[in-house]
């Protein structure tokens, strides 16, 4: 399978100017967990950025978030993303959306397999899905940092690697002293780092 046609199945993947690499956007109106949190103003995802400038800004970004949220059911979407990525370096799953189940869970496990040279990262709110697989069952090039549902709050004890949100102005993430870029900074796929906070913005 050509790129050109992996993207047909997929859409493309996505760039964002912070992150060394490419991501993939879903909508963040699919969140099943957000969508509650969006709600409370303790949360990290009130206010989401995903509703924000260009997420929304443009009518074809949201539709093309559509269209890779309705491709997961593709029977060809994990061959095709693993074509797309496999140049990757870094990626990270999810700039915008979340898991939608635990199947999608189980096919980025195959897409990691199947890209064993690109460091994956997945952030996530959605603890169903990630506490019905065994820690096991996760690719050793794949990271999943379950997301904290409070701003300010501890860190999700309920599974090994995690991320916070925190106004103390002394984050873990230096993006913010870093014209909101990673840089040189590759924590957040370091499985040796338990606990990534980032500053609220």
């Amino acid at each position: 399978m050509l790129i050109k046609d992996a993207a047909k199945i997929t859409d493309s993947l996505t760039r964002t100017s912070k992150m060394p690499g490419k991501s993939y956007s879903l909508p963040a109106w699919a969140c099943q967990t957000g969508a509650k949190l969006r709600k409370i103003p303790t949360s990290p995802c009130f206010g989401c950025y995903a509703f924000k400038n260009n997420y929304i800004r443009y009518p074809a970004i949201k539709a093309a978030q559509y269209r890779r949220l309705a491709a997961i059911e593709n029977p060809l979407w994990v061959e095709a993303m693993a074509i797309q990525i496999e140049k990757q370096e870094w990626f990270r799953w999810h700039d915008a959306g979340d898991l939608q189940s635990v199947d999608h869970l189980r096919k980025i496990f195959e897409v990691c397999r199947l890209t064993p040279n690109t460091r994956h990262w997945l952030p996530t709110q959605e603890r169903q899905y990630i506490l019905a697989v065994n820690p096991e069952e996760v690719p050793d090039n794949l990271i999943i940092r379950l997301s904290g549902a409070k701003v300010d709050g501890s860190a999700p004890k309920a599974w090994p690697h995690t991320s916070t949100v925190v106004t103390d102005g002394n984050p873990s993430c230096p993006s913010g002293t870093q014209g909101n870029k990673c840089l040189d900074c590759r924590a957040c796929w370091d499985k040796n780092v338990k606990n990534i906070s980032y500053g609220k913005h």
